[in-house]
């Protein structure tokens, strides 16, 4: 999977503003306190990381495909939830009758914990896209690994409400197979994707658009993006390409879980 080269100076800047370096390292340092060591491959989560309560175990596979069967397509929404974006991005959502899976990044849902109320107000689904939104943690240890999606995840159900996420997203598709056993265990499906609309590079609605009409043969998880800078093109490649996929029969899901 494509990694977006951008994604981690973007939200690099965001972090610092909302947690601080030292928050993210007492963050870390708690939780190899309560977890072991990090050669430890045991996935174990920390008490205060199942605000929701108990969870069951899903498959650990990266799911592409979608509940609703083969002509059916998936749109993700990653790294918000952002107070510009993010509901343009709804309106737009309920407009044509559409759920979404939004992958929100940890530190941005505890800023804006309306914003991730009203996501799953409107039905759509919560995915855990980690506290750093680092690219590159596929290289990093399984405790930096353990931080980044348990904070996370601890982050949005409590910003939720108590509305636990029901995917992982690795950033860049950084999985691992550590990774995707730690989600997993928390009942998180790690969750890929099969259409790219490069909305990221911003490249223009009419690319966006193009990109999907062209791409969407290839699978039906569709990756669109509400944070990371300005998401007006993103708004405006939805709202076009919403209908014309309605238009060639596809009807609406969510990822297999």
């Amino acid at each position: 999977m494509a990694r977006h080269g951008g994604g981690r100076g973007w939200y690099g800047k965001v972090l610092g503003a909302a947690l601080g370096v030292t928050v993210l390292a007492a963050g870390a340092s708690a939780w190899t306190a309560q977890a072991g060591s990090a050669g430890d491959s045991s996935p174990r989560a920390t008490a205060s990381a199942a605000p929701g309560g108990d969870v069951k175990a899903v498959g650990v596979t990266i799911a592409h495909a979608s509940e609703k069967g083969d002509h059916a397509v998936n749109i993700t929404i990653d790294d918000g939830p952002d107070p510009a974006w993010t509901p343009q991005v709804l309106d737009v959502l309920r407009e044509y009758g559409v759920k979404a899976t939004f992958c929100m990044v940890g530190p941005q849902a505890k800023a804006h914990p309306d914003l991730v109320k009203k996501v799953v107000a409107a039905g759509h689904r919560l995915c855990d896209h980690t506290v750093s939104h680092d690219t590159a943690m596929d290289t990093k240890s399984e405790a930096y690994q353990s931080q980044q999606i348990l904070d996370a995840e601890r982050m949005i159900t409590e910003a939720s409400g108590g509305v636990r996420p029901m995917y992982y997203r690795a950033p860049g598709g950084a999985f691992t197979p550590y990774s995707r056993k730690l989600a997993a265990s928390r009942g998180m499906r790690p969750l890929g994707w099969n259409v790219d609309s490069k909305d990221f590079e911003r490249p223009g609605a009419d690319a966006m658009v193009a990109t999907v009409q062209r791409e969407v043969p290839n699978g039906p998880t569709i990756l669109f993006h509400d944070a990371g800078g300005d998401r007006s093109q993103t708004v405006e490649a939805l709202r076009r390409v919403l209908p014309w996929l309605k238009g060639q029969g596809y009807s609406f899901g969510f990822p297999t879980h």
